[in-house]
């Protein structure tokens, strides 16, 4: 073979080698590109297609997925209960490289927890506490949860309403009151009475709740819990039904009223898009109707269009800021004045008479605000 053949042959197998390496090179720039997918995780306490809340929540995600599309990956943990649980779930996410974490239910983060991985981003749902890089986010659900106890005290006839109810804390003890608030604005004289089930999502246990409801006399019932297994009794024995958090009229299509619900994905998408950008920052979100956070859904078959144009009155009012259910006077179910005429009761100031200390039940529910 010649010098000069050699020496092509030679210059091709370089080229080659070179092109390869391009490639791969290539490649690998581009692997590289695929996995910096910023990544963004959820812990639910109930699982993801519970109907209520924690589907609520899984509809967020999934709506922050589709607006940002491979610059994200998500992901979510469910059935996880508060401590030896949710700090090892919140490890594995940090050790899998998840940057910005929400959590879902009371109690999940603290500022010790936070401290504890500082360069991960946290927000928790319903809590209070704080810090660099630990926020907290909500709404005023209870305008909503108002509404829809209007819807239910148009449509009791005997006045005993049923509201079955989880955990004696603040969130849900101010719902109960909305609720009942709402229900005696149609129907003067109403009572609200509440069976606790000491669990965010128990099937069974809330429909033991509306089971006992029922046979004390209500016609209506309510909840603040997050399946649908009250609505589907309420089914069974043809009476109205108000839900929670999500949209569930196909489990109880006739008994089915409305329900206070909740738009979580436009506060995700800007949180995420905010800690993509570096420019997060810890907050305290409390979203209401004006800015879509809550809603109502739709109604039922039953809910009499007298009650409809009551129902807007009300919310119309709400939004323009006329009328707020937390208002003085405000007495409690014994009597006792604990809202001064006047005085609007605020969201973290002012003990137990703010909407986050809330230990005490309006005039008109029966039972005990410590469960």
């Amino acid at each position: 073979m010649s010098k000069a053949k050699v020496l092509v042959l030679l210059f091709l197998t370089c080229a080659g080698v070179a092109v390869l390496a391009l490639a791969a090179g290539t490649g690998s720039a581009r692997s590289k590109r695929q996995s910096a997918a910023f990544k963004v995780a959820w812990i639910y306490v109930g699982p993801h297609d519970d109907h209520g809340w924690s589907q609520a929540h899984d509809k967020g995600r999934l709506y922050v997925q589709h607006a940002l599309g491979s610059k994200v990956k998500t992901t979510y943990k469910q059935n996880i209960a508060v401590g030896a649980q949710l700090q090892s779930t919140v490890q594995s996410l940090v050790n899998q490289g998840y940057k910005l974490i929400f959590g879902t239910s009371y109690g999940y983060f603290d500022k010790k927890l936070a401290a504890k991985y500082p360069s991960v981003l946290f927000e928790q749902a319903t809590g209070t506490d704080r810090a660099k890089n630990l926020s907290e986010y909500f709404g005023a659900a209870e305008d909503t949860v108002f509404l829809s106890g209007m819807a239910a005290g148009a449509a009791t006839k005997k006045g005993n309403i049923g509201f079955v109810v989880a955990y004696p804390i603040p969130e849900v003890i101010r719902h109960a009151n909305a609720f009942a608030l709402g229900a005696r604005l149609m129907h003067p004289g109403a009572k609200v009475h509440l069976i606790w089930t000491h669990s965010w999502f128990d099937p069974a246990a809330e429909k033991r709740a509306a089971q006992s409801l029922y046979s004390a006399g209500a016609d209506v019932l309510g909840q603040n819990v997050d399946s649908p297994a009250a609505g589907q009794f309420a089914q069974s024995k043809h009476i109205g039904w108000v839900g929670y958090d999500s949209n569930a009229q196909k489990f109880a299509p006739t008994s089915w009223l409305t329900a206070s619900v909740y738009n979580w994905g436009p506060y995700y998408l800007r949180r995420v898009k905010a800690a993509m950008g570096g420019k997060w920052k810890s907050g305290f979100y409390y979203g209401n109707i004006k800015d879509g956070f809550t809603k109502l859904a739709p109604y039922g078959p039953h809910v009499k269009a007298k009650t409809k144009r009551a129902i807007a009155r009300k919310l119309h009012q709400i939004e323009r800021g006329k009328f707020y259910e937390f208002k003085g006077p405000l007495y409690d179910q014994h009597g006792k004045l604990r809202v001064k005429k006047g005085v609007r009761m605020q969201v973290l100031k002012g003990g137990t008479n703010s909407l986050y200390g809330m230990n005490w039940l309006v005039k008109g529910v029966i039972g005990s605000p410590k469960g």
